[in-house]
């Protein structure tokens, strides 16, 4: 197993340095394309002064280029020169939060509707066709809605990011439930184990592995809903920090915060997969 690590790891770094190469070659010094020049030909228009160091960024930035940009922005991560000049921590930390609060709420509503339905054929069958028609909406076609009926942008984010993660949880938690083994069950009723009792001692830990993976599923959706939604509402959060960026011609920032909106996800799912495996158990 050891050895096989190793060797993924090896290859991971060899697909690396080849992207990396590939990036350079890309990137190699030509001359000012017609694109670069209208790019900062619309600067001056906006009244926004070009310098040299932009210039020479002003396209797709090399990887020496790059890694000098991010290297600033980590370490200064929560800086903040005004409303449309802060740090990439605080960004992080703005939509972190929203996520955080959305989700909270999804959870407290869909494993304990889900526990309901998965015991419950009656309200399974009840709510089901609701689910189904609910369900496929995509979360950014709630935006409208919620920004006209809460007039609040940040709580609007906040209703998107619950009704994106509330599905699969939901889903998973019913599904969970109804398939724990009914041996199982038979021998907590034989037991006169009482409902309470036998949903946290049978029923929660043979479900646990499935809605925890509901759960994975849906702050992997929240995370790639937020950064949609705060393009949308603006103001703060890492979705307005690429969207402001890139008013800004600052592609080599886009390209940076692209990465750290992925090492979040990654760090997000990983938090969770040491979750899912802690309460996976052997037959």
């Amino acid at each position: 197993m050891k050895t096989l690590r190793f060797r993924a790891a090896l290859l991971s770094l060899a697909m690396l340095a080849m992207l990396v190469l590939v990036w350079q070659m890309a990137t190699l010094p030509v001359a000012k394309s017609a694109k670069v020049a209208m790019d900062e030909e619309y600067a001056v228009l906006m009244g926004k002064s070009v310098s040299s160091e932009q210039r020479k960024v002003s396209g797709f930035p090399t990887p020496v280029q790059f890694s000098t940009l991010a290297f600033k922005q980590l370490s200064d991560p929560f800086y903040d020169r005004g409303p449309n000049e802060k740090g990439i921590g605080i960004q992080l930390a703005y939509s972190l939060g929203r996520v955080a609060v959305g989700y909270l709420i999804a959870l407290l509503v869909a494993i304990p509707l889900g526990f309901a339905i998965g015991m419950s054929p009656l309200l399974y069958r009840a709510l089901d066709p609701f689910i189904q028609v609910l369900k496929p909406i995509s979360p950014l076609a709630w935006m409208p809605i919620a920004l006209y009926t809460i007039k609040d942008s940040s709580i609007s984010a906040i209703f998107v990011i619950f009704i994106c993660s509330v599905w699969p949880m939901l889903i998973n938690t019913a599904f969970g439930v109804a398939a724990v083994r009914k041996d199982w069950l038979n021998v907590a009723r034989t037991l006169e184990v009482s409902p309470l009792r036998k949903a946290f001692m049978v029923v929660l830990p043979a479900a646990a592995p499935t809605i925890i993976t509901g759960m994975r599923i849906s702050m992997g959706i929240a995370w790639l809903v937020i950064v949609a939604a705060e393009m949308l509402i603006g103001g703060t959060g890492i979705g307005y920090f690429v969207w402001n960026e890139w008013n800004n011609l600052s592609l080599s920032n886009v390209i940076f915060a692209v990465l750290m909106i992925g090492v979040m996800g990654m760090l997000l799912d990983l938090l969770f997969a040491t979750l899912q495996k802690k309460v996976t158990y052997a037959e």
